[in-house]
């Protein structure tokens, strides 16, 4: 799995591409976890070239969601794969995010 960001005026996005599962969702967390850690808490996750999440990595999201909430910020996803969202959807999580179809929306979110 890659993990690269980019900064913008009002967020941050964060991409990742390949797999996230229980072995790499450590460098997620981590990278998720930098930002939290120097106030910014506005962050678009970028899921475009994700193949599969696990849930270790919704656990991920779920802990960045709530640290991000409690800075004033939120986690945003854009472009999520359908297999994703599906699973998003059935395990509860979906409502606690905020899904864009593309990544101009969702940086303008903020």
């Amino acid at each position: 799995m890659e993990i690269t960001t980019k900064t913008y005026k009002h967020c941050t996005v964060i991409k990742a591409s390949g797999r996230v599962d229980s072995e790499t969702s450590v460098a997620l967390r981590n990278a998720f976890e930098h930002l939290l850690d120097h106030d910014q808490a506005n962050i678009v996750f970028d899921m475009s070239a994700l193949e599969y999440m696990s849930s270790a990595g919704f656990r991920v999201l779920l802990s960045a969601q709530k640290t991000a909430k409690e800075k004033g910020g939120e986690v945003v996803l854009a472009m999520t794969p359908d297999l994703i969202a599906e699973s998003l959807e059935l395990t509860g999580f979906k409502p606690l995010f905020t899904l864009y179809d593309n990544l101009t929306d969702a940086v303008g979110h903020f």
